[in-house]
């Protein structure tokens, strides 16, 4: 349930008393129906075993629905919404209860969800993907907390449009990982032939949500086109190791790690706000290797040093935003940012955006990049 705790605070009797009518009237004869069994309760949340992913995925999605009728008359903020994450894999049975890999890796899934939305993992998209009609968006690889391997994450909402085409240059794409000065892990991928073009980092980077996002997408392929497009995913972004010390030289060190990894000897560097000033450190250093650069909305000095206290305050209020409520189900926080970022976007396109930092970075990255560039 999301938001269990302000919701019994807010009203204890009146929550618990739709929650148990949830479980009695939706629930319980929805798993029931297809073949599932409640494993144990945890006050706010279920665990439940099935017979086949597409029963999981099929009980999941009918619960969702029915729970989105079911709210429809209460206020926004005292709405009953469920998160749940799916998973098929290996478990163990002991006394009663089931652990193991498979039951963790749903445990992550259900926290990646949107409130009341069904996110599962790649193993279960690829076997119930011929058998249902409903809609689900590609969220890429993600980094979930206690595992040390990405693990690709699909979604379903009630509003999920259908999954557009990617570009036809897609399928070229493939993630690598390569090693910065300092042994952080860099997340690197490499797209379509011509003159090289290597992207610098910029504030928020997921190498695979991006490419196939209405945000990113048509950019990106279209640089593909033409060039052999080299992008990675900045320490503490994305599918690079989040954990690791952020600064400019580390950062330069990282776009040393990726231009070596791709072979690339001379080529062009694309760059986008903070990515010009990383082109330029990069260049002063290596000249002899970029034959020109491209920038878009770059700066020579960050607002906190432009001798404007007004710039600097907002500066200092984003940051607060960043890491009070980044994290947070709630979207009014990454909205502001959305908003700033793209105002003139397609609903589509800043849905996207307020997604691609929900998932590529936590709080604390997010608000340190920022102020390490200014």
């Amino acid at each position: 349930m999301v938001g269990y705790s302000r919701l019994i605070e807010a009203d204890e009797v009146g929550v618990l008393s739709r929650q148990k009518a949830n479980r009695k009237e939706l629930i319980d004869p929805e798993i029931a129906h297809y073949r599932g069994r409640i494993v144990k309760t945890t006050g706010d949340g279920i665990l439940a075993a099935f017979a086949s992913a597409q029963d999981a995925v099929r009980c999941a999605i009918d619960v969702q629905t029915g729970m989105t009728q079911r709210e429809v008359g209460q206020e926004e903020d005292r709405r009953i919404r469920y998160r749940v994450g799916i998973n098929l894999g290996d478990v163990v049975f002991d006394d009663g209860d089931i652990y193991g890999d498979g039951v963790n890796v749903a445990a992550r899934l259900e926290g990646l969800a949107e409130p009341g939305g069904v996110c599962i993992s790649d193993l279960v998209h690829q076997t119930v993907l011929d058998r249902l009609d409903e809609p689900f968006r590609d969220m890429g690889s993600q980094r979930v907390k206690n595992m040390s391997r990405p693990i690709r994450v699909w979604q379903w909402t009630p509003d999920t449009p259908v999954e557009r085409q990617p570009p036809e240059v897609a399928l070229t794409q493939r993630v690598r990982y390569c090693t910065s000065a300092d042994g952080t892990q860099i997340a690197w991928a490499s797209v379509g032939e011509g003159p090289p073009v290597l992207k610098a980092p910029n504030w928020m980077n997921h190498i695979e949500y991006e490419w196939g996002s209405p945000h990113w997408g048509a950019l990106l392929a279209e640089f593909a086109r033409s060039n052999r497009l080299v992008r990675f995913d900045q320490r503490g972004n994305g599918l690079s190791d989040w954990d690791a010390e952020i600064s400019h030289d580390a950062m330069i060190s990282d776009m040393e790690a990726v231009a070596d990894a791709a072979g690339l000897e001379r080529f062009a560097i694309f760059g986008i706000r903070q990515g010009p000033a990383m082109a330029i450190r990069y260049a002063a250093r290596h000249p002899e290797r970029v034959s020109c650069m491209i920038f878009v909305g770059g700066f020579a000095r960050g607002r906190r040093r432009r001798d404007d206290p007004e710039a600097e305050k907002s500066d200092r209020m984003a940051e607060m935003m960043i890491r009070e409520g980044w994290g947070s189900t709630n979207p009014v926080y990454r909205n502001f940012f959305t908003a700033g970022f793209c105002p003139d976007g397609t609903p589509a396109q800043m849905e996207s955006f307020d997604e691609l930092q929900r998932i590529s970075t936590s709080p604390e990255n997010a608000a340190q990049i920022p102020i390490m560039t200014t």
